[in-house]
């Protein structure tokens, strides 16, 4: 990208603010203020959102219910109700689509909107940040927060800097002074194992980052190094793409009480054949490669896959070849604390999946 072409454009980061749970807070008024989480409290359940009263105390997704009991003993947990999630997302969809075609969801509760060419000729990208928080709010009476800059690693950046329900704007030539003073566990696009590592690299902000050369952080971190190079200056070319190839779909459960005997397996993978199935249809999505995955008492991981001539489309086909894998798999009487399905391998050329956008 030239340099006269990269101040150009304007990104937009909208990020729900804890979208699960603050919609079950805003559904029942006993839950407000307090700490929530979505999820399954039992010895094998895990937190799917936390709200921000649960945050404080350390409560985050995809942390085990025992762990978030362990650290807030007042947590209250909430089971999930995704239809109504995905009710809501549709909704909120149809609001970024009044203002660009140019959106790319990242999560189910995140996307990007590049409004450089908006639908409604509007000159400020703020202005058009504003707008849809408030609409947001308006129809929904849930907040979110959102960034603007002119690519989408800063706007995601500045999105997180004023949660919840705030907003934060990063002009061009704003972002090397704010990089600099940044710590490389802020950054987005690296992990807390990946910040650990730097740490003991003495990297510990952007600042540090940007005194390493790109041949010293690929060096460091394999061809990673060059995104961390480009990042710590405030460099991201990558385009708002609405269409996203899906290369898989999959299902999974981790299981309150292990399985053990082969009835309960079974039981188990018909259950997950039929969800599979089901997500399958919904995305339109055809893979002719199925994958079982078993995770044991142990925490010990196996994965065994078919690959076959035909589309795993027909629920007896896929169960039929669930079951083969399963019965391949020298399981003995060993405890499974999870199972999981999912169909991948596409077919090369076949038309990208469009994906919709779940909020």
């Amino acid at each position: 990208m030239q340099e006269e072409e990269k101040y150009t454009r304007k990104i937009i980061h909208v990020d729900m603010d804890a979208f699960y749970a603050s919609v079950e807070q805003r559904d029942n008024p006993d839950l407000r203020g307090k700490p929530v989480a979505v999820g399954w409290d039992a010895s094998r359940g895990v937190v799917a959102a936390a709200s921000y009263e649960a945050r404080k105390y350390g409560v985050r997704s995809a942390m085990s219910s025992v762990q978030a009991k362990r650290l807030c003993s007042d947590l209250i947990f909430v089971r999930s109700r995704f239809d109504l999630y995905k009710e809501i997302s549709r909704h909120i969809r149809s609001v970024f689509f009044e203002y660009t075609d140019l959106v790319e969801p990242l999560s189910l509760d995140e996307a990007f909107l590049d409004v450089t060419r908006n639908k409604l000729g509007l000159p400020s990208a703020t202005l058009i940040a504003k707008e849809i928080r408030k609409r947001i709010w308006e129809e929904t009476r849930l907040t979110a927060s959102a960034g603007v800059s002119f690519n989408k690693f800063l706007a995601k950046l500045a999105s997180d800097m004023n949660k919840p329900n705030g907003m934060k704007v990063i002009k061009p030539g704003e972002e090397a002074e704010l990089l600099k003073n940044l710590q490389v566990d802020k950054f987005y696009g690296i992990g807390p194992n990946t910040a650990e590592r730097m740490h003991a690299y003495g990297l510990h902000t952007g600042g540090d980052l940007r005194r390493q050369s790109i041949t010293s952080l690929t060096r460091m971190f394999g061809k990673q190094g060059e995104y961390y190079y480009n990042i710590c200056r405030g460099i991201d070319d990558r385009d708002v793409n609405p269409e996203r190839e899906r290369k898989s779909v999959g299902t999974e459960r981790t299981y309150e009480k292990d399985l053990i005997t082969n009835f309960e397996r079974v039981a188990e993978l018909y259950r997950l054949a039929v969800e599979l199935m089901e997500r399958l249809r919904e995305v339109g999505f055809k893979g002719k490669t199925l994958t079982l995955k078993i995770k044991f008492h142990n925490h010990e991981q196996h994965t065994h896959s078919h690959t076959d001539s035909r589309y795993f489309d027909n629920f007896d086909f896929l169960l039929q070849k669930a079951k083969k894998l399963l019965a391949g798999m020298s399981l003995e009487r060993r405890s499974i604390r999870l199972m999981g399905l999912t169909v991948s391998n596409p077919i090369s050329g076949e038309r990208p999946v469009q994906l919709t956008i779940d909020f």
